[in-house]
């Protein structure tokens, strides 16, 4: 079973709310995801005309494809419905709310993407983060 992460996101955003949806793929996307050769690090989404669309995501080139192979980081359309998407519209018009995808995975045989609304943590927040992480990887050596 192949799952995309990203890991970073819990570094450097609150995740507030996450929903899964489904991802618009063409059949190259889907062989390529298939072997692993994907990634969501520096992704996010974006709402236009009532549509949510994964930005600067990475999925590599199909090797056995043809002259129809899809472009790498090309704009994904997530598939919503409308009722979640004007719920994620309300939450994003907020000030530092941000649509980031923390997961990537197969559901079936159907790729779905688990989107977070995250606010952004500043450098004091991360720092705690780190702190939190070190102390609990001592209090787990100790026993």
């Amino acid at each position: 079973m192949v799952e995309v992460f990203n890991r970073r996101a819990k570094f450097d955003y609150f995740i507030e709310d996450e929903i899964e949806c489904g991802i618009e793929l063409v059949g190259t996307e889907i062989k390529s995801f298939r072997k692993g050769s994907a990634s969501i690090v520096d992704s996010y989404g974006l709402i236009r005309n009532n549509e949510v669309y994964l930005l600067n995501s990475y999925i590599a080139k199909y090797e056995e494809g043809n002259r129809f192979n899809h472009e790498e980081r090309r704009n994904r359309k997530l598939l919503l419905h409308k009722d979640e998407i004007r719920k994620l519209s309300d939450k994003v018009k907020l000030q530092g709310i941000s649509l980031i995808p923390l997961k990537m995975y197969f559901k079936g045989n159907k790729v779905k993407v688990l989107l977070g609304v995250c606010k952004g943590k500043k450098l004091y927040d991360k720092r705690e983060t780190i702190k939190q992480r070190d102390l609990s990887r001592e209090t787990r050596k100790d026993y």
